[in-house]
């Protein structure tokens, strides 16, 4: 079963050259598809296009960067970094 996934949600890619990477979701486009950063080969910048099936949920969300996207304030790579390096070992 899919677990819900918003803006600030940890995920793991399923599917594509990506698989088992961790990504923080960014935004969504009226799609459906979402759009994922992790910090260092995909910034903010430049988010990775993703169909949400090909994504796993963690069961987490970084709510402070959640929020500052939402609120169109300022994030950082650095940020996203940080936040997924509890993630990336998994």
């Amino acid at each position: 079963m899919q677990k819900e996934v918003f803006v600030g949600s940890i995920v793991y890619s399923k599917a594509g050259r990506d698989v088992g990477k961790c990504y923080i979701i960014v935004r969504f486009d009226d799609k459906g598809y979402a759009y994922v950063a992790n910090g260092t080969d995909k910034k903010l910048a430049a988010p990775k296009r993703k169909n949400v099936k090909h994504l796993e949920s963690s069961g987490d969300v970084n709510e402070t960067i959640g929020e500052k996207l939402l609120a169109d304030k300022q994030v950082f790579d650095s940020e996203i970094k940080s936040a997924l390096r509890a993630y990336s070992d998994k």
